[in-house]
């Protein structure tokens, strides 16, 4: 080999090894390496059955078993704009370089998947590739859905295609160069998909195989409460620390016992996803309420159990901005305690404290008290905010309140003066929204 040939083999050796380590630093790990032990093929593992429905739904039809799934995967929220039919597409996802539309998932054969075969419905949710070769954006989860068994995604498929078809074609995208290259999806989905089916670990119980199995592939947490890395794909390094998502805080849910879920005790945590409220924590709204009435409360006890014992897991990790501990109860009396904002206060008291009360706990209804929540307790006071702005619409548990919009009602200045006051009074440190912020919040949840 002639020194030149030898300088360039050298040089493409080094480049490849180059490549190949910053792929690997910024992949990171993956999203169960945490736990460390002994992975086994699904058809390997001896102790139960990990995928799959519950006991009680082992021998029902093949769509009624899809239907449970759809519910765990939390598909009809993503594919159903308000106000249209379920499944149907067209919500708008708005991030930074632009708005990406969910797509029709009824089996409409013209502007839906109807015409899809089950290996293309399984190259869809498993591999991020659309029937005609195109790649999908990961806004559809499918770097978790990979962990899926085929078993499961084409039960998931019978269910949708037992559904009335509907007609309607998504909006067009408008994303900006270079993130309107779909092609560009072929090398992301080859970094950050690792196109792997679960696995379930032998050191571990069937219990926290099985909530395994529902928190990552299924419900994908993840996709809220880690946060991104430099690729915009999941930093599994800061697994479940928290992270912005469609304008909303979702908040830490590691086992940290200062800012995570470490000193919730277990029936807090199944009343909080069967419910979406917990004693001393607060309610659910915005994405995770969604969640909350669309998926979690569907699920059946035992899996409820299972996701608990496997969040009980996963390694505490703090969440530095937020304080160690939350607020507690506010004096009683409007003339006493924090104001910090006089217009803040003036908004509260002509709209909030009749359900809030001016002690945070509210004469109302326990899913309305303020005291103990992250939301009260966030300097950034994104969720207060957003609560603010588009109010919350919570459909279980019966006869659970939901709070108007107030977006149309109050300017950006007044709903940043009120989340000030709120944070200030109910929570650790008062937040400095200023109307900028508030126009920011609003245009990530405009439809």
């Amino acid at each position: 080999m002639s020194g030149t040939m030898r300088i360039l083999t050298s040089i493409v050796v080094i480049a490849i090894v180059a490549v190949a380590l910053g792929v690997f630093l910024i992949r990171g790990p993956g999203p169960l390496d945490f736990a460390g032990g002994t992975k086994v093929a699904l058809a390997d593992y001896r102790a139960g059955k990990p995928t799959g429905v519950p006991a009680k739904l082992e021998k029902a039809s093949l769509v009624e078993r899809g239907e449970y799934l759809a519910k765990a995967a939390d598909c009809m929220v993503c594919h159903t704009k308000p106000g249209e039919e379920d499944y149907s597409g067209g919500l708008a996802f708005k991030l930074p370089f632009g708005t990406l539309y969910s797509t029709n998932i009824t089996p409409d054969k013209d502007t839906g998947i109807g015409n899809y075969s089950d290996q293309d419905f399984l190259n869809a949710v498993q591999h991020g590739k659309r029937n005609d070769g195109a790649r999908l954006y990961p806004a559809m989860p499918y770097t978790s859905y990979t962990f899926m068994t085929d078993e499961d995604v084409l039960a998931v498929k019978a269910y949708l295609f037992s559904l009335p078809a509907v007609r309607a074609k998504a909006p067009d995208n408008t994303l900006s160069f270079p993130f309107n290259q779909r092609w560009a999806m072929t090398f992301w989905s080859a970094v950050f998909n690792p196109d792997t089916r679960f696995a379930p670990d032998t050191s571990k119980s069937p219990e926290w195989n099985r909530g395994a199995y529902l928190a990552e592939a299924l419900a994908h947490c993840g996709e809220c409460h880690t946060p991104r890395n430099l690729g915009f794909a999941l930093d599994n390094r800061k697994k479940f620390t928290g992270a912005i998502t469609a304008g909303w805080r979702a908040f830490n849910i590691s086992s940290d016992k200062a800012t995570g879920l470490g000193n919730w005790s277990d029936a807090d945590l199944i009343s909080y996803l069967s419910l979406g409220h917990a004693p001393g924590h607060g309610s659910a709204s915005g994405p995770m309420g969604e969640a909350v009435d669309h998926s979690f409360s569907q699920f059946a006890p035992e899996d409820i159990s299972s996701i608990v014992a496997y969040l009980r897991s996963v390694p505490p990790q703090p969440s530095p901005d937020l304080p160690a501990t939350t607020a507690p109860v506010a004096p009683a009396s409007h003339k006493d305690g924090v104001t910090a904002d006089a217009r803040g206060k003036k908004v509260f008291a002509s709209a909030c404290a009749s359900c809030h009360g001016w002690s945070g706990e509210s004469p109302v209804s326990p899913m309305a008290t303020l005291t103990g929540t992250w939301a009260v307790n966030d300097p950034t006071a994104t969720n207060v905010a957003q609560i603010v702005i588009s109010g919350t619409r919570r459909h279980t548990p019966d006869g659970a309140l939901s709070m108007p919009a107030f977006g149309n009602a109050y300017t950006d200045d007044e709903i940043a003066a009120v989340a000030n006051y709120v944070t200030a009074r109910f929570g650790a440190k008062g937040s400095k929204l200023t109307a900028k912020d508030v126009a920011e919040l609003r245009e990530q949840t405009a439809e």
